[in-house]
């Protein structure tokens, strides 16, 4: 079977869309599901976070990492044409830990070793920063992308970085994909 020029697969294909912050993460994870007929599993830190009123906490992304975990399991059986596209993945808990608090608990560490993503879509940061009250360190997203880069390096993931503004920036993803299968 065929959506918009993309061979469907017998086993479900999972593609992460990832990076840094205020790189179209989330309409390119929309976009893609659109595309392909299939759904998006949301970045649960944005509903976590949305109504927060202090300081985040290494407890708070610890439970990030369970919402991530658990709205994925939730959205799998949702996927559509055995492809389900994801706006972010349990890596993110891992960088921000990391940046934030020096440590990431031991139970995000074991579980990354176990992700079952097929191809990451890695957001270059040549779009503008848009501001958003759940965004920090405008400053530091050529830091923030070689560390995506590392990361997604030491997990021996298949990775591609996307580019371009625009519509360009979804055909480009959109060929990234397609050369995937």
């Amino acid at each position: 079977m065929q959506v918009s020029g993309y061979k469907m697969q017998d086993k479900l294909i999972k593609i992460a869309v990832v990076g840094p912050e205020s790189t179209g993460k989330s309409v390119m994870g929309q976009a893609l599901a659109t595309h392909f007929d299939t759904v998006c599993v949301p970045e649960f830190a944005r509903f976590y976070c949305e109504d927060l009123d202090r300081p985040y906490t290494l407890g708070d992304e610890t439970a990030i990492f369970h919402g991530q975990l658990a709205i994925e399991k939730a959205m799998t059986p949702l996927a559509r044409h055995n492809l389900l596209i994801c706006d972010t993945m349990i890596l993110t808990v891992k960088i921000w830990c990391d940046h934030l608090f020096g440590v990431t608990p031991p139970v995000v560490l074991d579980a990354l070793q176990k992700v079952d993503y097929d191809l990451y879509l890695l957001m270059d940061i040549d779009l503008p920063w848009e501001e958003d009250p759940m965004r920090d360190f405008p400053d530091e997203r050529e830091h923030f992308m070689q560390i995506w880069h590392q990361e997604l390096q030491a997990l021996g993931a298949r990775y591609e970085v996307v580019s371009g503004l625009g519509n360009i920036r979804l055909k480009n993803a959109l060929e990234k994909i397609l050369r995937f299968q």
